[in-house]
């Protein structure tokens, strides 16, 4: 735990075709830790939408953040996008070597996985993407939130608030984590089943993936690539 009295600076990677949720379901857990300041960053600095159109307005530039405590990567459909974007990639790697926790949610961890620092390491992310770790170098763990030393991996979206408490209480301490939830209250009680592919039922299962299938085969693709440019032999 770090004492109260220092205080931590927070930065999200903020870009085009983020699933807000990976951004703002781990922000309701920040901005209530104590001595902390939450900030967002986009490549340019520039407002984004969401992968529904939502609107978001960043604090910064990437290249105008300081050097962070914590580094949130969340993901969404436009994390394809960045994977071959060096400027993102490069601010990834230095930021992750000076920060004291790297966070990423759901398909955030393929950007780090990009960056090259996902190499033996635990990791999740999200369900239809998490058989794409090992092009990476990591071993894939299928869990709703992975703790890898002082990284700390989220699965798919609404992961990210589990993550984000488990975040907190390394931060400041159980009782504040605990706290926060309350705060929050963050007890969910889902209407359904399904929200697992190792629970929903197969036609669910097939009809999302169905829904996906260009995103997907492209993700896998790209990971190929990168995979074959690490000299990472993943034998699939």
């Amino acid at each position: 735990m770090i004492p109260h009295d220092q205080p931590l600076a927070i930065g999200s990677l903020l870009f085009e075709g983020i699933d807000q949720i990976d951004l703002t379901g781990p922000f309701e857990v920040f901005g209530r830790l104590p001595n902390s300041t939450v900030r967002l960053y986009s490549p340019d600095g520039a407002p984004v939408r969401d992968v529904r159109g939502l609107r978001l307005v960043p604090d910064g530039a990437i290249a105008e953040a300081p050097q962070l405590d914590v580094l949130h990567v969340p993901g969404g459909a436009g994390q394809e996008a960045l994977m071959r974007n060096e400027a993102v990639l490069g601010w990834l790697r230095d930021q992750a070597a000076g920060a004291r926790m790297v966070f990423s949610v759901c398909t955030g961890a393929l950007l780090l996985g990009a960056a090259g620092l996902l190499r033996g390491r635990r990791a999740t992310t999200y369900w239809s993407a998490v058989d794409l770790l090992p092009h990476f170098g990591a071993t894939p763990v299928d869990e709703r939130v992975v703790i890898d030393g002082d990284w700390v991996f989220a699965a798919g979206v609404t992961a990210g608030i589990d993550g984000a408490l488990r975040l907190a209480a390394i931060l400041r301490g159980e009782e504040a984590a605990r706290a926060i939830q309350l705060m929050m209250q963050y007890a969910p009680e889902p209407p359904f089943d399904s929200g697992s592919p190792h629970t929903a039922s197969p036609e669910t299962v097939a009809a999302v993936r169905a829904a996906s299938a260009t995103l997907i085969a492209r993700r896998e693709a790209t990971a190929r690539a990168i995979a074959q440019e690490f000299g990472i032999v993943t034998g699939a």
